[in-house]
């Protein structure tokens, strides 16, 4: 694929995956609200952002197989985690904006938890094996994720156990 198509198809994934992050998002601001089909509509419409995200990465290759896909997603995690949320909160700490700082730090300490389970996931997946946790937890407040059970506090923003999500 010649450079600028490529780009394009990199520019629309960007797109339609922030999309389909926020209209998730705004589905439940609407369902909170008391708007139900409101809530609905954004729904549908996110999975068909979904579709376009799925097609535009089966053009540019990205779809390969588990394990290359564990390894990518380890890569972004570990790169959040060395690099980009020490940046981000280093920048939000000299402009001295701290629901800035707040957010990057809790990422950035979530992010630790992803990069863990996606390593155990990527030695199941290479012994070609699946992973032995049936369930994943995730804090609703700092997506912190636990393995199996929920913590009794989440260690990073000290949210209930009993308030997590499970997968």
């Amino acid at each position: 694929m010649k450079k600028m198509t490529e780009k394009t198809i990199q520019d629309a994934l960007a797109g339609e995956s922030q999309a389909y992050a926020k209209y998730l998002i705004f589905a439940d601001v609407a369902r909170e609200e008391g708007y139900p089909n409101v809530a609905k509509l954004f729904e549908a419409i996110a999975y068909a952002e979904r579709i376009h995200i799925r097609n535009h990465m089966e053009a540019l290759g990205g779809l390969t197989n588990t394990a290359e896909h564990i390894k990518k997603a380890l890569g972004g995690e570990n790169f959040e985690v060395e690099e980009m949320y020490d940046a981000f909160m280093a920048v939000a700490n000299h402009q001295e904006e701290k629901a800035a700082v707040k957010t990057h730090r809790l990422a950035f300490e979530a992010e630790k938890s992803h990069a863990e389970a996606f390593e155990k996931a990527l030695s199941s997946v290479e012994s070609s094996k699946d992973i032995s946790t049936e369930e994943v937890y995730i804090c609703p407040t700092c997506g912190y994720s636990s393995e199996s059970s929920p913590p009794e506090r989440c260690p990073v923003c000290k949210v209930k156990g009993e308030k997590f999500l499970k997968f």
